[in-house]
């Protein structure tokens, strides 16, 4: 039988091209990350994790989509839920399992080994890891400095404890209101006598201070924006007693002569 050539007319493929492209983004939006969500960020520990894109969709929130361990998918992506919003690509474990202990620094850090108390942070993972003797004994994702900005790397030590501290140069968005840095601890203070603390901040999933390292403060987001309606997620505080040996009820600056050592390396990740 002879082949018969079919002509489809231009006006059709134009017609039908544009049906397409309409329909790819759609189809395609848990593989096109925005710019600035956890899914642009690129870390060193990606590689040990099988995960996916996926871009949140409206009504969709961290603890819709993976209930009781949203807080595990949330410390991967290095966000708080005030952040994770429609629009915003996440990095989805596909077991999620695989994130429930998630910590990208070593379990044993031997330049430690001498020191009651260490911490380690690496840009490059956007990680913080408190050691006793050189033995890890948590790990908490942060966000440095924003690339204008940028975190101090080297060797410090905390020489303050502030656990009601709060900005001189920046506000809370939106409002005149000081920004609060609770539970801050201070490890450096540049040539210009700018001080750097690590306090409890929001983490947008991306590097995001003017040069302090943020930790989680969800009883902080809450005051200052009313959500999220039950905070959970509280690092800053964590840190702050670990170093301080408890809870302290005292807001006024406390001197720490002899606080434990820092060691900052790597460099942010920047948006690909």
């Amino acid at each position: 039988m002879p082949s018969v050539s079919i002509v489809v007319p231009w006006v059709v493929w134009s017609t039908l091209l544009a049906m397409i492209l309409l329909v790819l983004p759609a189809a395609y939006a848990e593989t096109t990350p925005k710019r600035g969500s956890p899914c642009s960020m690129s870390y060193p520990s990606d590689t040990s994790i099988q995960w996916e894109c996926w871009t949140l969709q409206d009504g969709e929130s961290l603890e819709s989509l993976f209930g009781e361990q949203w807080v595990h998918v949330a410390r991967f992506n290095r966000i708080d839920r005030r952040h994770a919003r429609a629009g915003v690509s996440i990095k989805v474990p596909k077991q999620i399992e695989d994130v429930e202990y998630f910590s990208p620094l070593p379990l044993l850090y031997l330049a430690a080994e001498q020191d009651r108390q260490f911490i380690l942070i690496s840009l490059s993972e956007q990680f913080l890891g408190a050691y006793e003797y050189g033995i890890l004994r948590f790990a908490v994702p942060i966000a440095s400095g924003n690339g204008h900005d940028e975190t101090p790397t080297g060797e410090f030590r905390l020489t303050a404890a502030h656990r009601a501290h709060q900005s001189c140069l920046y506000t809370v968005q939106g409002t005149a209101r000081p920004y609060p840095m609770n539970y801050a601890l201070k490890f450096h203070v540049n040539r210009e006598g700018v001080s750097y603390w690590m306090h409890g901040r929001d983490l947008p999933g991306y590097p995001a201070s003017h040069g302090c390292i943020g930790l989680y403060d969800e009883p902080m987001q809450k005051e200052q924006y009313g959500f999220p309606k039950d905070p959970e997620l509280n690092d800053a505080k964590r840190l702050f007693e670990w170093v301080l040996g408890g809870e302290v009820e005292d807001d006024r600056m406390i001197a720490l002569s002899q606080g434990p050592r820092v060691h900052i390396i790597g460099r942010s990740p920047r948006a690909r």
